[in-house]
This record gives C-alpha cells, sequence and structure tokens, in this order.
C-alpha cells in the first residue's frame, strides 16, 4: 500500500526560498499523490480531496513552469488535461516518469516518453552516480532562452527549425524555451540553472502576465538606472541584452532585430554576441549558439594537459615520478598507484622539459587559462597561485608596497597580511573591527574607523605617504562591506589610493546577482564606468562647495563622492578551493588597475617570482582551468543551491522546538550593529513573518551577512565551541567544521552542499538535543547546576575582546598617528639578547596596571577565534592579558608556555628610541 499523503494545508510560494524549491517538491508530492489516487481510487470524499490537493499542485506549478525545457509547457498542459478526463492511470506514469526524469537528471541524456513505451524506462540512474567516464562520453546538455511573443504555431515553426539544423557532430546539445517578454527574460535566467544563451526576437513585450512578487521587487532595482516603462516597443530587444548581462554577465545573448545598423551600432547591448538583422539564418544562429557555450567551456590548460599525458615520452629529467615510471617498478609503493590512478602521474612533468607551459612565464596554455579567468571574474588581468591564498597575499603586498609606505590594515584579518607586511616594510595603521564580545569574535572595519584614519594621516601631513587600505570581505564569519561605498569615500580622501581586497571566502559571489555587487572586480567596473560620467563631475562639485571648511567630524558623518579623475586601482586575492572546484592551494590574484601596465607590472612581476615555486603543481593549474568553467556554465546555479541549503539550517533551528532550547542560529542583528543595518532588518527569515528582502538588504546596508554562512551558538548545551566540534560533531558524527569561538561554530556550505547533506546536519542536532534533554531530565541538583555553571559561564561570563592598543615609540615615526614600523619589530626580535619572556600570572598583571610599559616581541595568535591580538612592537595592555588569561583554547600561537610571553627588554627599546633621536 502506497504511503498516504497528508492531508495539510501545501506551503505558500512565500513559504519557500526559492523557486527552484517549490518546484523540485511540488513534482515530488505531485507524483506522490498521482500515486495514491491509481492506488485508492478517486471516488468519495477521499478522492475528492486528492483531486483538489493535484489541482492545487498543477496551479502552483503553472505559474513558473514554462520557464523549463522539460517537461515544457505543452507537455504540461497536456498532463493537466489527463488530470481533467480522470486519466489516473496515465497521468500517475507520467508524473512518475517526469519526477524521476528531474530527480536524476535523466532528461540531459536522453528523451522521455511522457505516456507508452517501456516500463523500463520509469527507472532512471541518478547522473550524479554514473562513472565519471560514462558522463564525460554524454554531450553537456543545456536550454536556449527564446524571447518572443509566439502564437503556437510560430512557436512550433521556430522549434523545428532549430532542432533541423542540429548535427551529430555537435559538441553539445539544447532544447529551446519560449516566453513572451523581458521581464519573463530577466525572470527566465533568475530561475532556470540550465540557460545558457538567450535570443532576443523582435517581437517581444515589455510586462510578464506572472506576478510573482519576489520577482517584481527584483525588476524595481534592476530598473533603478532605467526607466523601463517609458521605453518604446523598438528598444525592448536592446535593453533585455543590457539587462540580462547585468543579472547574469556570464550567458550569451542574441539579438534579432529589424533596426538599422547605425541605429543598433551605438547602443549598449551588454554581452550581446552577434546581432542577426529581419530573418535570421537558423543554421548561423545555432553554430553561434554553440560556439558560444564552447568559449566558456574551453579549457586550455587542463586540454593540453590531457594531451600530453598521451604522448609517449622519455623521461630524462629531475622527476622520476613522471609517467608514474618510480611507481610502476617499485615493490613496495603500488597501493600508490592503485589508490591516484595512472592518469595523474602521466600528466606529472616539468616547465623545463617543454611541451606545456610555465607559471613563471606563461605564453601559451597557461597564459591563455588566465585570461579566460579573468573575463569570467571580471578582472582585468587574473594570475594563478599554487601556494594558497596566503603566497598570493604576499605577492600583492610585495609588488604595491615599498618600504616606509604607510597602508590601513583590518587588525584581525588573516595573519599571511602581517607577515606580508614584514616582508615589505610597511608602517603598519591597524584599524579595529566592530567588537562582538558576547560570541568573541570580531565583526569588520566600519566606514568611520577607515575615514578618520585617512583623515588623521591627512592632518598630519602623511597623507601623501598612504598607499593602501588593505580590508577581509567577507570575514571567515561571513560580514561583508558595502565595497563601493569603501572604495568611493576613501578615494574622495586620496584619490589614487590601492585596494586590496581579500576575498578568500567569497569566490563565489561573482556568480550570483546579490553577492556580485560587493565583490572587489564587480564595483571595480562600475566605478571605472561611473567616474567618467557627467553626474559624477557635477555630484563632486556640488559636495566641495557644500563642504568647504568642514571640519573631520563632518566629513566623518556624510557620504563622501570620489573625483571624477580619481584612480581605480583594486587587487583580489580568493582562495578557489575553499569555495569554487580547485585542488588544495588553488588561488587567483584578480588585478582591476588603471596603473598596473606604468606603475606595477614589473614589481608585480618580480614578486610573482620571488614567491612562485620554479616547479609548481600542474595539477592544481589544471583544477583552476575546469574550475573556471565550471562557474562560468554553472556557477549561478550552484551558487543559487548553495545558499538554499544554507537558508534550509538557518529554517529548521529557528523553528524546530527542541533545537531552539539548545541552540541559536546568529542573525544580521546579533552579527551587525544597528547603526550599520540601514536597512533595519534583523533577520533573513522569521517563523512569523518568513524571508526577508535580501535584495533590499545588500544594496543598502553598510555590512551585510553572507547567508552562506551559518553561525550556530552553543553554548546552551554546556560544551565550548572547540569541544563541541572535534568531540561531538566530528568523533560522534562525522561532520567537519573548522571555525569555531568560545561558544559558537561555524556552519559553511559550499557549491558541493546538498539537501542530503543538510538534512543530515538537522537531524544530528535533534539528536543531540534529544540526548541532552535526556540527560538532564535525570540529572541530580548537584548535575543540574553544574550544566547551569557551564552554559552561564559561555554565554554570560565572556571575556571582552581588546582593542588594538599601540605600537611603541621606538617603532614609531610621531605620535600623531597610529602606524608603526612592523618589520623593524620583527627582526628587531631575531637577536635573543634583545628578549626575555614574562609568565601569565598575577605579578605581571600588576605591572601593567602600575603602568609598566612592556612590548611584544612577537605575533601572539590564539586558536579559536583565530586573529592576533599582539604584534611585533605592540604595547601589551591590560585589556590584552585579561583577556589571554581567560581565554581556555586548546593552542596559542606565538606563546610558549614553558618560557611565557615573550616581549623586548627595556634596554633594547631605550636603544632604539635613542638612535632615532639621534
Amino acid at each position: 500500500m502506497n504511503e498516504q499523503p497528508r492531508d495539510v494545508t501545501l506551503p505558500s510560494i512565500s513559504d519557500y526560498y526559492s523557486f527552484t524549491q517549490l518546484r523540485a517538491d511540488r513534482w515530488s508530492a505531485l507524483r506522490e499523490v498521482a500515486e495514491s489516487m491509481s492506488a485508492d481510487g478517486i471516488e468519495g470524499r477521499r478522492g475528492d480531496r486528492l483531486i483538489a490537493r493535484a489541482e492545487e499542485l498543477f496551479d502552483s506549478l503553472a505559474p513558473i513552469e514554462i520557464y523549463w525545457a522539460f517537461p515544457g509547457r505543452i507537455a504540461f498542459e497536456h498532463l493537466r488535461k489527463m488530470l481533467d478526463q480522470r486519466n489516473i492511470p496515465e497521468l500517475s506514469t507520467s508524473l512518475r516518469r517526469v519526477a524521476r526524469a528531474l530527480t536524476s537528471g535523466a532528461f540531459r541524456r536522453r528523451s522521455i516518453p511522457l505516456v507508452g513505451g517501456d516500463t523500463d524506462l520509469d527507472d532512471f540512474e541518478d547522473e550524479a552516480t554514473l562513472p565519471p567516464e560514462a558522463r564525460a562520453l554524454g554531450r553537456p546538455y543545456f536550454e536556449v532562452l527564446v524571447v518572443d511573443q509566439l502564437t503556437e504555431h510560430q512557436e512550433r515553426f521556430l522549434r523545428n527549425n532549430l532542432q533541423r539544423v542540429r548535427r551529430s557532430e555537435d559538441q553539445f546539445i539544447y532544447e529551446p524555451v519560449f516566453v513572451p517578454s523581458l521581464e519573463d527574460a530577466l525572470i527566465g535566467i533568475l530561475f532556470n540553472h540550465n540557460v545558457q544563451a538567450v535570443i532576443v526576437r523582435p517581437g517581444l513585450v515589455l510586462k510578464s502576465k506572472n506576478n510573482l512578487p519576489m520577482i517584481k521587487q527584483y525588476l524595481k532595482r534592476l530598473s533603478d538606472d532605467t526607466d523601463v516603462d517609458g521605453l518604446q516597443p523598438n528598444e525592448y530587444g536592446p535593453e533585455a541584452c543590457r539587462l540580462i548581462a547585468k543579472v547574469r554577465p556570464e550567458l550569451d545573448a542574441y539579438l534579432i532585430t529589424d533596426r538599422s545598423a547605425e541605429d543598433i551600432a551605438g547602443l549598449d547591448l551588454g554581452r550581446c554576441r552577434r546581432v542577426f538583422y529581419n530573418q535570421e539564418d537558423f543554421l548561423e544562429l545555432h553554430l553561434n549558439v554553440l560556439r558560444g557555450v564552447n568559449r566558456r567551456y574551453k579549457t586550455p590548460f587542463f586540454t593540453a594537459l590531457k594531451e600530453y599525458s598521451k604522448q609517449p615520452t622519455g623521461v630524462f629529467h629531475a622527476m622520476p615520478i613522471s609517467r608514474g615510471k618510480s611507481i610502476s617498478r617499485s615493490h613496495w609503493i603500488q597501493d600508490m598507484g592503485d589508490f591516484y590512478g595512472p592518469n595523474i602521474f602521466l600528466a606529472e612533468t616539468s616547465a623545463t622539459s617543454g611541451g606545456l607551459d610555465s607559471l613563471l612565464e606563461p605564453r601559451g596554455p597557461i597564459k591563455e587559462a588566465q585570461e579566460l579567468a579573468a573575463r569570467a571574474f571580471g578582472a582585468k588581468q587574473t594570475f594563478f597561485g599554487t601556494n594558497g591564498t596566503s603566497t598570493s597575499n604576499k605577492i600583492v603586498v610585495q609588488a604595491l608596497v615599498r618600504p616606509g609606505d604607510i597602508v590601513l590594515v583590518d587588525r584581525d584579518c588573516h595573519k599571511s597580511h602581517h607577515y606580508g607586511m614584514v616582508l615589505a616594510g610597511a608602517h603598519v595603521a591597524y584599524m579595529d573591527s566592530y567588537p562582538l564580545h558576547e560570541y568573541s569574535m570580531y565583526g569588520a572595519v566600519p566606514i568611520s574607523e577607515i575615514k578618520h584614519t585617512l583623515l588623521k594621516m591627512k592632518a598630519a601631513g602623511k597623507l601623501d605617504k598612504v598607499r593602501m587600505v588593505l580590508l577581509t570581505s567577507s570575514t571567515f564569519d561571513g560580514l561583508v562591506y558595502n565595497v563601493r561605498r569603501v572604495m568611493e569615500e576613501c578615494l574622495a580622501i586620496k584619490k589614487d589610493l590601492v585596494f586590496l581586497w581579500d576575498e578568500a571566502w567569497f569566490a563565489f559571489a561573482r556568480f550570483g546577482p546579490t553577492y556580485r555587487q560587493r565583490t572587489a572586480m564587480g564595483v571595480a567596473n562600475d566605478l571605472r564606468e561611473t567616474l567618467r560620467t557627467e553626474e559624477c563631475a557635477r555630484a563632486w562639485n556640488e559636495q566641495q562647495e557644500a563642504l568647504e571648511g568642514a571640519d573631520d567630524e563632518t566629513l566623518i558623518k556624510t557620504r563622501l563622492v570620489p573625483p571624477p579623475d580619481a584612480r581605480v586601482r583594486v587587487y583580489a586575492t580568493q582562495s578557489t578551493h575553499k569555495t569554487l572546484t580547485s585542488l588544495r592551494q588553488g588561488s587567483m590574484i584578480h588585478v582591476n588597475d588603471m596603473d598596473f601596465k606604468g606603475e606595477v607590472e614589473q614589481a608585480f612581476h618580480e614578486a610573482y617570482m620571488t614567491h612562485t615555486s620554479t616547479s609548481p603543481n600542474y595539477q592544481i593549474i589544471a583544477s583552476l582551468d575546469v574550475g573556471r568553467r565550471q562557474v562560468e556554465l554553472e556557477g549561478f546555479e550552484f551558487v543559487q543551491r548553495q545558499v538554499e541549503s544554507a537558508m534550509a539550517i538557518r529554517r529548521a533551528v529557528m523553528t524546530h522546538p527542541v533545537l531552539k532550547k539548545y541552540f541559536r542560529v546568529l542573525t544580521p542583528k546579533d552579527m551587525i550593529p544597528e547603526q550599520y543595518r540601514e536597512s533595519g532588518v534583523t533577520a533573513y527569515y522569521d517563523a512569523h513573518e518568513g524571508w526577508s528582502d535580501k535584495q533590499e538588504i545588500w544594496a543598502t546596508d553598510e555590512f551585510v551577512l553572507d547567508p552562506t554562512r551559518v553561525t550556530l551558538a552553543v553554548g546552551g548545551t554546556g560544551w565550548d565551541g572547540d569541544t563541541f566540534k572535534t568531540k561531538v560533531l566530528m568523533d560522534r558524527y562525522g561532520i567537519q567544521i573548522n571555525k569555531t569561538s568560545r561558544n559558537s561554530v561555524l556552519f559553511m556550505t559550499n557549491i558541493g552542499t546538498t539537501r542530503s547533506s543538510v538534512a543530515y546536519l538537522i537531524e544530528v542536532l535533534v539528536e543531540i538535543a534529544n540526548g541532552l534533554d535526556d540527560l538532564l531530565d535525570d540529572a541530580s541538583l548537584m548535575e543540574r547546576r553544574s550544566f547551569d555553571n557551564r552554559v552561564k559561564a559561555l554565554i554570560e561570563d565572556v571575556p571582552p575582546l581588546p582593542d588594538f592598543s599601540r605600537f611603541h615609540e621606538a617603532f614609531r615615526s610621531g605620535r600623531d598617528t597610529p602606524e608603526g614600523d612592523i618589520r623593524e619589530a620583527f627582526f628587531l626580535a631575531y637577536d635573543e639578547t634583545n628578549c626575555d619572556y614574562l609568565s601569565l600570572d598575577d605579578n605581571l598583571m600588576t605591572r601593567l596596571v602600575d603602568g609598566e610599559e612592556l612590548v611584544s616581541a612577537s605575533f601572539i595568535i590564539p586558536y579559536p577565534p583565530g586573529f592576533p591580538i599582539l604584534v611585533p612592537g605592540q604595547v601589551i595592555s591590560h585589556e590584552i592579558l585579561s583577556f589571554m588569561r581567560a581565554l581556555d583554547v586548546s593552542e596559542i600561537h606565538g606563546y610558549r608556555p614553558d618560557l611565557g610571553l615573550r616581549v623586548f627588554t627595556p634596554e633594547a627599546l631605550n636603544k632604539l628610541v635613542h638612535k632615532k633621536k639621534t
């Protein structure tokens, strides 16, 4: 007997975070209802309820199903007619095939008959479970969105002509989807991740007949800079191409028009690949569509590496493992060859052996692969890194910063930046992020703090020495800057300022429309266009007049406008391996610098040569090439699903009655103070009000929370974050995470996260919560008191986070500004006679409270939380010492318990101060 569907009201569209989730669940529910009708019949009240449920499901699918090629509008209408005619047996069979084909992806590989046919076709293998070699042999499938208001006869004519020009030698296969309007085109590319190309025809109209609130909100923001309602019909096609490029710049668009070439030539057509005039040539159109997709599918280095591996080669260079010879001839390491397979060894070679390309001096496939990556990520130049983003950060810093340059640095950024400052000889001005004392983590640096530091430099006559602003976006915990606002306001103070954005955790952001507006490369490209406009020049001139003679307080409170002659100089480093498909240590450096060619290129090349191995791992380079291909073709889909997974976790924890007792998902309200949330939105999801408008939050707020990061407060369990991570999640359930604070753990979804893995996580959390319920039910009074004390210690008795104190005068060039020579302090500590060790005891605290000045000789990094609380040359405050003593963490990098805290001796400091004075 089939399991009976529950007689409950279907969740509404507003209950779902995305239409892809709704669509999948609706088809699955429709299949279950049809199977129940087939098994139990449709007579009586029970049958009436089943019929009503099926009709309701069809109604909910109708407005969104037109945007997909499978099963398609015609097939969908046929299925509905089966229900109207009460042809339940055939309906059940057809719905089972549709649901399974959608779940398995079988429609990508073969035609799925909805009626009749072999019943063996009802069992479809999940595409993801097929062997890689089987999937690699198939032709990749995609869909083409055709935008035109067509009759059924015209649609059939176009479909038949596009099918007629297909050839067996085509590299890809596609199916068309027809929509009538510009708005439907935007809805289609947002909903349907299979779309890789859009054909815009002259018969399209402006408005969609679908009244979907979510898309209406998004369309409103898209048209903020364009009077869409005021467009003339002959402008619909070019505007559609422009807006498609704005929403999904990776897609190819093709415009078919009857306007003259002169009219079209001067228009902004976005990423339009080609314009066809009047009557289209279907074969030419077909070939252009395939060529456009192949342009993104191309992987020059990976392809070259595969071809190299097939060549018979005699190895007479310094790599015994090349071609696998040292393994195949061995009697003792055959298990390694069995584990990895032969291809990885066949593809091992050296840049000096010929046949491929050099990462240090690329002229062939590596150069081409980097150019394709630059196009994909919106950069002017892109460079591959094979030593991780730690090395990429040092390359950029060393290329741009000269000894004595002042760099404004986010104090709790990754330690590689601090070491990079040492190597470059920068004078570092650390800026404090706002603290989140309750959760033992830092937020991000407010724009007021950045402007305050810049204005202080200006007042001291040092603005010409300020070279760079270095910030982390997104932070490990998912806090994202308003990148445009930061760069605009800083450029208003110093128009040639360089920006380095550490986007180690943000490589995926380019491929989500909401995220893209806060990426370094996206904003850099927008600024290049904005600064050239008359509106920018007028706004700057007007503000200059209004602010003439204004004091610093006024300037800090005012949203500053950059001058039209400001230079756009932006760099971003990304850990491709952290959020996209790449082998470990695969990284990219993206450059969007107007002065790169004239000022930086040679220095960058030298820094790149300094830090990049002469024997880079070719497999890492190949994975970067393939990872770029993936995100250009399916990054939009994967990022969308990644966000959906994180939102599902949020909703489950916030609504489950048992989970709410011990866990709490931290919301934007918890992690971003009110003054930085201009939208006023406090959470992405509310159990009573549903989902918030994420578009509004990301468009307005100074800081936003990346929804793919789910920080779970676990203090209510009585376990600290590190214990919960290792002893509970990992040891008991095999769930891996790597970021904790004193009372929280961070769950990061990624492009590989599945709904099954989300379901398992929720199941585990429920089991843990139920276990705590059972434990406390049987606890004695003393045991309960012990539990409550542990919870109180984790939630209430949390040590306050210390701010950066200051650099000692021995490492400063004056008292008016905060920068310090971190390099000088770092190398001063190389001489052990300049250092001493002090125990973290009450005596040391007394000395600090009494005013004695002690200076750190090394980096001190407690983990967790994982940020440096002391750097070389920094004065140790009693707040910092209190924080260190209160921490109950597994390790403190740079601190030796057997010796104590490493500090400079007074003699070493006095000698340095005297030397500077003389």
